[in-house]
């Protein structure tokens, strides 16, 4: 093989590189040298990944119940991956904010898109056995749909809706509002107003650690760096179109996806089937109950009111006849 002045080139910039470590060149040569090929399956881990479905019964449909719900925690991990990039990035550009949120608003599209897996993709009378065995697991207890949320927007468009007015008059502090962040509604039992063993379960576990991402993102978290554009008189049209639809992915069609599975297979009268962590699903997925809204600022008071609304509607109309069955 021929020496050119390009190889050459290359060999100066890897010597370079690795005179910072103390080792010559020569021995990060000898490694690669003895370095097995990487392949395919070692790269991404496949025979760790294939490992990881582990059903608790015997009905063939929970393999497609657990994979569903780590493919949702793999797309969950890729959004905030370019949240990360978004709050960290110095030299912050139009270009770079919109295109990163392209790129969270397909993975959101995908997976609402690909939600037919579990709505119409296993048998109900198996699921409803199955199911019994995950109490109180939950869906509820994604920390990293929580992270989404707490890196999308201020604090205090997570507050419960009714609380809203009160602690931004009173310039509520981040542990405050998160004490009484809207999805602790949903796994409270109505007629107590304990909270169930999910939601103990979960602030067990993540309540320090998303109350640090609260406060870490307060300056940096997606409404402040567009508020930040905009202040500067940059072009942020396009990532207000983008933001708008990110609210839309996960405030409306992603949860209301989620309805209209609930409806497909708990819905039955004259009484509902209950989550297996005790979520009241039937308030607490529908937007337009507690109205989870990113930037409120974006929408008009018509848009704001109607949050989500025609979306049940037509799930209901859809589901109707069978729920009464």
């Amino acid at each position: 093989m021929d020496i050119n002045e390009e190889i050459n080139q290359r060999i100066d910039l890897l010597a370079k590189k690795y005179h910072a470590s103390g080792q010559e060149l020569v021995a990060y040569l000898d490694g690669l040298l003895y370095a097995d090929y990487n392949t395919y399956w070692d790269y991404i881990h496949l025979d760790t990944l294939l490992s990881l479905q582990t059903p608790k019964t015997q009905f063939p449909d929970e393999e497609i119940f657990i994979m569903y719900h780590q493919i949702t925690e793999l797309y969950f991990k890729l959004s905030l991956h370019e949240m990360r990039q978004l709050s960290e990035k110095e030299d912050l550009t139009v270009e770079f904010f919109e295109a990163r949120l392209k790129r969270i608003n397909r993975y959101f599209s995908a997976l609402t898109h690909s939600f037919g897996v579990m709505e119409k993709g296993m048998d109900r009378e198996d699921f409803l056995k199955f199911r019994m065995s995950l109490i109180p697991a939950s869906g509820f207890q994604s920390a990293q749909y929580r992270k989404i949320e707490i890196c999308a927007t201020d604090m205090i468009n997570l507050v419960n809706k009714d609380l809203r007015e009160e602690m931004r008059a009173n310039d509520a502090g981040i542990e405050e509002m998160y004490d009484k962040i809207y999805w602790k509604w949903g796994a409270t039992i109505d007629k107590t107003g304990e909270k169930t063993l999910t939601l103990r379960q979960f602030e067990r576990k993540y309540t320090e650690e998303l109350i640090r991402l609260a406060n870490n993102a307060k300056g940096v978290n997606l409404w402040q760096l567009y508020k930040r554009f905009k202040e500067e008189g940059k072009n942020h049209e396009g990532i207000e179109e983008q933001l708008k639809a990110l609210d839309l992915n996960v405030n409306v069609n992603w949860p209301l996806q989620h309805y209209r599975t609930s409806v497909a297979y708990l819905a039955q009268r004259p009484h509902d089937v209950s989550s297996t962590g005790g979520t009241n699903w039937q308030k607490y997925l529908p937007p337009r109950f507690q109205k989870r809204i990113f930037y409120p600022e974006l929408w008009t008071s018509k848009e704001k009111e109607e949050w989500g609304k025609k979306w049940v509607t037509d799930v209901l109309s859809e589901y109707g006849p069978k729920a009464n069955k």
